[in-house]
């Protein structure tokens, strides 16, 4: 997967930074040490002194053998010393030792040329959180979703939209606390105003809380960055971190500018995801005639035999929450 110069520049800056606290850590216990223990700050240079005399000693010819034994002698010894020290005060062998985050690459992001997955990791998180950078993902959780905000009253023996509603929002919740990288796709459908957001928000909002890399946006802004990097304007590979995240979701299908390359775009994530059997979660304002008649029968097929629909009902609540601000403002005056 490929990344911009920002993602990967921001991974190898936290790898620095924990290596650099990691050794900066491990000189301030070394120092509290040498403090306790005077002599074992003798016994560091005595032992830099030998590491250097072996080298030399590897290149003098004649009896370098013989001197390189002696050299490993001493060097052991002036070891043991040091660990019976630490051991005086309580310490293990291996406390002045730098505790790296990554035992693997000792927080250097390679081991022997290849990446580690600590630093694909990174790369993940930080392309993430760069997607994620402009969504109100803290603003939206199941605690704030309000089933008030819609009738109780049913029309014609069918359930009322709060009844309807609270379906929904159910499913939603125990979808997002047994989510899994193989877990269904959604389609939410509805008017504005009745949810649709804030239920994809509260899922992704859950499911982050759970370890998975979770990638939010409207369709708009996702094309539009597809659309950049393909034709050079900028750089990164988005489609990739599309493809590959846990979970993906896309808000406002239709509302996007529609052309060919985004039609194209938009099946290639669907289709890719669907194959792979990675959930995304879309929501948007159109019916299904009205997504057919915009993206074309192979595109609405593929949603229509790959997602659990969920048409949302009720009026649009935000009308109802401006209410309630208005006469709370009208009772202070």
């Amino acid at each position: 997967m490929g990344y911009s110069r920002e993602v990967y520049d921001a991974a190898m800056a936290e790898l620095n930074r924990r290596k650099n606290r990691a050794e900066q850590e491990a000189q301030e216990r070394k120092n509290a040490f040498y403090q306790i223990c005077p002599r074992a700050r003798e016994i560091q240079q005595e032992l830099a002194a030998t590491a250097s005399q072996t080298a030399r000693a590897v290149f003098s010819g004649g009896n370098g053998a013989q001197a390189m034994e002696r050299l490993r002698e001493k060097s052991l010894g002036l070891q043991k010393e040091r660990e019976a020290l630490l051991m005086q005060v309580g310490l293990e062998k291996d406390a002045l030792l730098p505790r790296y985050q990554c035992s693997h690459c000792e927080d250097t992001g390679y081991i022997d040329g290849k990446m580690c997955d600590c630093l694909k990791g990174l790369l993940r998180q930080e392309a993430y959180r760069s997607l994620n950078e402009m969504t109100p993902l803290t603003l939206s959780g199941f605690d704030q979703f309000e089933l008030r905000y819609y009738s109780d009253h049913s029309d014609g023996g069918e359930p009322s939209p709060r009844a309807h509603m609270a379906q929904i929002f159910s499913f939603c919740q125990d979808y997002a606390a047994h989510f899994s990288q193989h877990s269904e796709s959604l389609l939410f459908q509805g008017r504005t105003g009745l949810g649709k957001t804030h239920l994809s928000l509260a899922i992704a909002r859950k499911v982050i809380g759970k370890g998975f890399g979770v990638v939010y946006g409207s369709v708009q802004n996702f094309v539009s960055t597809l659309e950049k990097e393909r034709f050079g304007r900028s750089d990164g590979d988005t489609n990739q971190v599309l493809l590959h995240c846990d979970l993906l979701i896309l808000d406002d299908l239709g509302t996007e500018f529609s052309t060919a390359f985004v039609t194209a775009a938009l099946y290639n994530l669907i289709n890719t995801r669907l194959m792979a059997e990675k959930p995304t979660i879309i929501s948007t304002n159109l019916s299904m005639k009205e997504l057919l008649e915009r993206y074309g029968e192979r595109m609405v097929s593929r949603m229509i035999g790959g997602y659990i629909r969920f048409e949302f009902a009720g009026k649009d609540i935000r009308q109802f929450k401006n209410r309630e601000r208005e006469q709370a403002k009208l009772r202070k005056k």
